[in-house]
């Protein structure tokens, strides 16, 4: 249907569709349902920042840095493999349902894949399940072995869904902060505090979420950090959530140290992977889990009572260009890989362009060790800018209007980094704009001519 009603902040807004007016003014809620009330799960499910920053980006028809997909083409050699496989209608086994804990051939290639790159026999069967997505990934990884009152400890600023899936699980997130160093020009300003961690380990400990490279900041972990974390977990033995979905977009002069790849923590880790990340290509929605039998089979419960299988063809595509990718890999040919060197290679080039042109304007760019994602600081501006007085909850924050009006009066979209801190950590951090790079050089440079046009520094 190409009417419909959408949420653009606290406002409801209807497009052209008089009559869903009418209906809406005229049809509450009946009485005899009244006494009814959702399941208590959602009550943890807070408010997406998405929900908001999407529509208001389309609304401006803004120049968009804010979510974080490409817009440039997915690489062709995964496209091929796609439209080979829609060549073959009669292969029942590429459009069907296919095995539910995930794809024979896609299962075989990642269990090899991550054997490689952590040192560990991965079992195909029994160790790898595809889901639909990372966030399901992690869905199944926190409603699996959450109970009500655990608590998980997570590093802000923090992916803003960690919150919300923890909570729906009856789980508590403990949050602690990655302080930015005041004069940082690189992620790597972003640190770890152990004795700050320990200090927020309880009896109801149960789990770390680690998210490296870090979204939105793109800290990459130390060794040094993550064997410290390593050592806290089997010190109160802990379990281990490890997000790392930007694991092969680590610039030149970082090293990606893989958690489970640590001795010891494979057996109590779970690693989450995505396509949409490693390949570009976001709306196949195909993410995945590695880690023990034991810690993956509370999470194929959820799965095969929930979504039992995910698409057939995307995953068959996907375990091809991993085969590629494998060989390259394992040959040492890395020059032919578009993971060790295509895709980082462009990002790097991007992340460059982006913040020489964040500073010329006035701000200052915390450049980025992983990921496609940059922070950029904007108390150094000059100020010509008005924030309009909008009073939303949580939203009050500085950077949440400074996003607004930079979305609503130059057109170009970004996200408010604070939403990815828990209401006490807020101040102090509402200073940033969060900004994707991994666009297109048309929409970048659309971006820096907004920036251009719209700042002065000091």
């Amino acid at each position: 249907m190409r009417h419909s009603a959408y949420f653009v902040g606290r406002k409801f807004r209807l497009i052209s569709f008089p009559f869903l007016r009418r209906f809406l003014s005229t049809s509450p809620m009946p009485n005899k349902v009244s006494r009814h009330s959702p399941s208590k799960i959602v009550h943890g499910a807070g408010k997406s920042i998405w929900v908001e920053f999407t529509a208001l980006a389309v609304e401006c028809n803004a120049v968009n840095l804010g979510q974080g997909f490409t817009d440039s083409p997915m690489p062709a050699f995964l496209a091929r493999h796609l439209a080979d496989i829609g060549k073959s209608p009669e292969r029942t086994d590429f459009h069907q349902y296919t095995r539910g804990y995930g794809h024979p051939r896609l299962v075989s290639v990642l269990a090899k894949l991550y054997s490689h790159l952590l040192g560990v026999s991965v079992d195909a069967q029994s160790e790898v399940l595809v889901t639909v997505g990372a966030y399901l990934s992690l869905y199944y990884a926190f409603m699996g072995w959450l109970n009500a009152g655990d608590e998980a400890i997570i590093f802000e600023p923090a992916y803003d869904s960690y919150v919300s899936q923890i909570k729906m699980a009856g789980g508590i997130p403990v949050p602690v902060v990655l302080e930015l160093d005041p004069e940082a020009r690189g992620s790597s300003g972003y640190r770890l505090d152990m004795e700050v961690v320990r200090s927020k380990v309880t009896d109801r400990t149960k789990m770390i979420v680690i998210n490296n490279p870090n979204n939105p900041s793109g800290k990459l972990y130390s060794r040094k950090e993550l064997e410290q974390l390593a050592e806290l977990a089997e010190e109160k033995d802990l379990l281990v959530v490890a997000d790392e979905v930007y694991e092969w977009m680590v610039y030149p002069g970082g090293e990606m140290v893989r958690f489970a790849s640590l001795p010891g923590m494979y057996e109590r880790t779970i690693t989450i992977g995505s396509a949409g990340k490693v390949f570009s290509a976001t709306g196949w929605k195909t993410g995945w889990s590695v880690g023990p039998k034991w810690l993956l089979e509370p999470m194929k419960k959820i799965h095969e009572n929930c979504v039992f299988t995910c698409p057939t063809p995307t995953q068959e595509a996907l375990a091809r260009a991993f085969e590629e990718e494998l060989a390259h890999l394992e040959s040492g040919q890395t020059e032919n890989s578009y993971l060790r060197s295509g895709i980082v290679l462009e990002l790097a080039a991007k992340r460059d362009l982006l913040a020489k042109y964040l500073e010329s304007a006035g701000f200052r760019p915390i450049i980025p060790d992983g990921g496609y994602f940059m922070i950029a600081d904007f108390s150094h501006l000059d100020g010509q800018f008005k924030l309009r007085n909008e009073s939303d909850e949580m939203e009050n924050a500085l950077d949440f209007g400074f996003c607004r009006w930079l979305c609503r009066e130059k057109k170009l979209a970004t996200i408010p980094p604070s939403a990815f801190y828990s209401p006490e950590n807020r101040k102090g951090n509402d200073h940033f704009i969060r900004l994707c790079f991994f666009k297109k050089d048309e929409t970048l440079q659309k971006a820096i001519g907004i920036l251009r046009n719209s700042f002065q520094p000091k």
